[in-house]
């Protein structure tokens, strides 16, 4: 991480750290579209906001420091930033995509990149042996989320990673859950990390923003050219608002992960909860490789309550806990994944990927974990049929 050996001192450091202009501690605000240049022929440093922004640069430059990588870009949007990242493919390539994921991911590869003659498979992408065999002339490229979103499957990064280089493919993570905070996959092998900064990342709700980080100068040009050519940047002031959210991730993820490790044991212990998912947990699917290749199991956490109990009265009985899209912020989030966040998932694919009509998501804030507890278990109590 630069001169930074440690990454809380490179959340608040890193990057493009000041104004060289006025000596500001904070990256000033350039609100602009344009710049004045010198002459006609010269190459300047700034030309036009869509090109290239300071506000932007020293976003981007934060996070390619904090993901390990060379080259950040900032979007509008975690699907502007996913729809740069498959906007790198053609016609009759092929892309593999972790067996739950993220439902706009699906939705933009299975209504628009479609067509374009762009196809997917949804792959286990944690039975490493059927992954290899799935792999033909057509693949391209490899794309998961771990821990993957809603089920918290975890996915060896690194053997992923392994497996795409030697059949000279991409393999790219969706590294939202965790931030660069708790894991680095380019450190890991990958190719190329997307984040949703609107989540974690931003951390207060407040900023809707995506990131792509990479090692290689030609993949970075090529993903600097869809940037440009597409359009969809970040403007300043959300980028200065995401590079204020990132200087508290430590702190904040601290937090986060602490009730989550108590919310999950709650939830784990409670008569009513059939199932826990969360990465965290000893017995949890990927437990040990999560633990190897993350600083622990997030924040985030999925469950589901036995059939006795009406999830419409859970979701309506809570008082501080907020039924909402997104996850990440300082607030505690419960979400229906079936209804929302992978409506756009044929019900057929949701049964078979295990994505249930009743899971519940919980994306724990940094509240005081007693209120959190007391409300999920009043919620439940108030359930029961």
């Amino acid at each position: 991480m630069s001169e930074y050996r440690r990454i809380e001192s490179a959340l608040i450091h890193g990057g493009i750290y000041g104004d060289k202009y006025t000596k500001a501690v904070n990256v000033p605000i350039y609100q602009t579209s344009t710049y004045e240049q010198s002459g006609i022929g010269e190459e300047p440093e700034w030309e036009y906001s869509r090109t290239g922004n300071p506000t932007r640069a020293a976003l981007e430059a934060l996070i390619a420091e904090l993901e390990g990588g060379k080259y950040g870009y900032a979007f509008g949007s975690g699907m502007a930033a996913i729809t740069a990242v498959l906007s790198l493919f053609r016609t009759g390539d092929r892309i593999l995509i972790s067996s739950n994921v993220y439902g706009g991911t699906f939705r933009v590869l299975d209504k628009v990149f479609s067509h374009f003659g762009i196809t997917y498979s949804i792959e286990d992408t944690t039975d490493l042996d059927a992954l290899e065999k799935s792999i033909t002339d057509d693949v391209k490229a490899i794309l998961v989320e771990s821990p993957a979103n809603p089920l918290l499957t975890v996915t060896d990064l690194a053997a992923v990673s392994r497996i795409a280089a030697n059949h000279g493919i991409l393999s790219i993570v969706d590294n939202t859950f965790m931030t660069p905070y708790l894991q680095r996959p380019l450190e890991l092998g990958a190719d190329i990390v997307i984040h949703s900064a609107t989540k974690y990342l931003g951390g207060h709700s407040d900023v809707v923003a995506g990131l792509v980080v990479v090692k290689e100068k030609e993949l970075a040009d090529r993903i600097a050219f869809i940037q440009n050519s597409t359009g969809g940047v970040l403007g300043p002031f959300d980028s200065f608002l995401l590079i204020k959210g990132i200087k508290t991730l430590g702190v904040r993820l601290d937090r986060h992960v602490e009730n989550a490790e108590k919310a999950a044991a709650f939830l784990s212990e409670h008569k009513a909860v059939k199932k826990v998912y969360y990465p965290g947990l000893p017995d949890a699917q990927g437990y040990e490789i999560n633990k190897k290749q993350a600083k622990n199991g997030g924040a985030m956490i999925s469950f589901e309550l036995y059939e006795n109990y009406d999830i419409k009265k859970f979701f309506k009985s809570l008082r501080l806990v907020a039924l909402a899209e997104s996850l990440g912020g300082v607030e505690s989030l419960v979400c229906h994944p079936a209804s929302m966040t992978h409506a756009s998932i044929p019900y057929d694919i949701r049964q078979q990927i295990g994505i249930t009509d009743g899971l519940i998501r919980l994306s724990t804030g940094i509240e005081n974990i007693d209120d959190i507890l007391e409300d999920l278990a009043q919620a439940i109590a108030e359930s029961e049929e």
